[in-house]
């Protein structure tokens, strides 16, 4: 019996080859330079650039000529040059713009960490501006000509705001902990309530922090409650301090319990422990004067006996990023001769902008209208309704959308009153066959970028979070979105 053979697979077809006389009329890069196109590129974009952007454009038609993708009429020199300057171009242009820019915020959520958090009052973008474009006496002390701290300021002021004997000021309030436990606890046990051993935005633990600075962490308590005996119990030799946490984006509700700070200071001064208390977004503003519910204050936990108090100053203080600690002076002392200190001080621009701040909130008259978080957590809603028809009448001259008003909820955000929704009035749009995600997307590129939400097959433009300024830019780019779409 004889077997057949099986048949062999079939070979794929030979790659295409090019022909060489059309890889030779591509154009030589030099040659491309001398163009009028490429010398007008030039101008906007440094020269090397252009000759890399204009290499890699020549490069791809050399690929899809050997692929068999294009065929000789497309490299006639007639055509090319124009389509390679064209490619070369379409490469550059996205390096004309700088990465951040300016966003215009339609989400509702006031301290939106991922839209850079609390935008900077008037005041504060003047001084930036002024310790960016000069010299300044950043660390030198204009009256004996010797070398200054950079803490002086602020120092005074936060003295004045938060009645704490000194402070100290880093580059955010991640840093200030760390460094108030490295200082602190180094070696040692530091107790902290099972409650609040939180995790916040971008993975930021208090176990992590805690072990990063060197301190054995002790849990004290239950989930839910805990109380001052179980602090005491907890004490042993080895124990440094007492870190209290702010529980920031979550609350335990229901049968619970923790002890008062009055409690914790009365310990800690009985067993010679530290009493520092991370109090996240802390405000120097009592929110019940804007109609929000309470939230403990600097000076509140100051003068409840906190030896350490740390807070971030682009949240509910509406200032630039920046870890503020305030506290006894000598402990502060202790914090300035570590040596991580140098690791995360602030930088000029931040203290700048922290500094005027801070002034604003010696005048409480203009405060809350001065600092954008605060006007926006405290706008009433005959505003919020004036913005949102305003925008609404904006919108509804452009052809092609369906746009109406409706009550809605903004929130604090940045890990500040979790459990805070305020009233709101929105804008919800729809666009004629463009899909919803799809005008979300167009709006996000545009420049100005414009980003809301999206909420039952609609975006939605929150009043509270949009300013009065803002409502032209927002037409203009749903009208350049709508019109680009059908021009497609």
């Amino acid at each position: 019996m004889t077997l057949a053979a099986p048949p062999s697979p079939a070979r794929p077809p030979p790659a295409p080859i090019a022909d060489p006389a059309l890889l030779r009329a591509l154009p030589q890069v030099q040659k491309l330079m001398e163009t009028e196109a490429a010398r007008e590129l030039t101008v906007l974009f440094p020269r090397q650039a252009v000759v890399g952007a204009l290499r890699d454009a020549l490069d791809a038609v050399r690929r899809a000529l050997l692929a068999g993708d294009i065929g000789g009429d497309a490299v006639s020199p007639e055509s090319l040059n124009g389509t390679l300057i064209a490619a070369a171009r379409a490469a550059l242009e996205p390096s004309r713009h700088r990465h951040l820019r300016r966003v215009i915020n339609g989400t509702g959520i006031v301290i939106h960490t991922n839209l850079g958090r609390a935008p900077l009052a008037e005041d504060a973008v003047a001084a930036v501006a002024e310790a960016a474009s000069a010299y300044s006496n950043l660390e030198f002390d204009l009256e004996s000509g010797e070398r200054g701290s950079r803490y002086v300021a602020v120092t005074g002021l936060l003295h004045e705001l938060t009645g704490a004997e000194a402070s100290l000021v880093v580059n955010n309030n991640a840093a200030a902990v760390l460094l108030a436990v490295s200082a602190i606890a180094q070696g040692g046990e530091a107790l902290v309530s099972r409650s609040e051993l939180v995790e916040i935005g971008g993975s930021f633990r208090v176990p992590d922090v805690i072990r990063q600075g060197g301190a054995r962490l002790v849990e004290v308590g239950t989930t839910n409650k805990t109380r001052a005996s179980d602090y005491e119990a907890a004490v042993t030799s080895d124990t440094r301090a007492i870190v209290k946490v702010h529980q920031s984006n979550y609350r335990i509700v229901g049968f619970t319990s923790a002890p008062a700070m009055t409690e914790l200071a009365a310990l800690a001064r009985a067993r010679g422990l530290v009493l520092m208390e991370d109090l996240g977004s802390g405000t120097l503003l009592d929110l019940r004067t804007i109609g929000l519910p309470h939230e403990p204050t600097v000076r509140e936990s100051v003068a409840a006996g906190a030896d350490l108090v740390m807070f971030s100053g682009d949240k509910l203080l509406g200032g630039p990023q920046a870890g503020i600690v305030v506290g006894r002076k000598d402990l502060i002392g202790i914090l300035k001769a570590h040596p991580l200190l140098r690791a995360v001080r602030i930088d000029k621009l931040s203290l700048a902008a922290l500094e005027a701040t801070l002034k604003l909130y010696r005048d409480p008259d203009r405060l809350v209208a001065a600092v954008p978080v605060l006007a926006m957590l405290a706008a009433p809603m005959p505003v919020l309704e004036r913005r949102a028809e305003d925008l609404a009448a904006r919108l509804r001259g452009i052809g092609g959308l369906e746009v109406d008003t409706a009550d809605g909820n903004s929130y604090s955000g940045g890990g500040s009153l979790p459990e805070t929704a305020l009233p709101t009035r929105i804008v919800a749009i729809r666009a004629n066959g463009l899909g919803t995600a799809e005008l979300a997307r167009r709006l996000r590129l545009h420049r100005p970028a414009v980003v809301g939400r999206i909420a039952g097959g609609r975006l939605t433009l929150d009043a509270r979070t949009l300013d009065d300024r803002d409502l032209p830019a927002v037409a203009g780019a749903v009208g350049t979105v709508l019109v680009e779409s059908v021009t497609e």
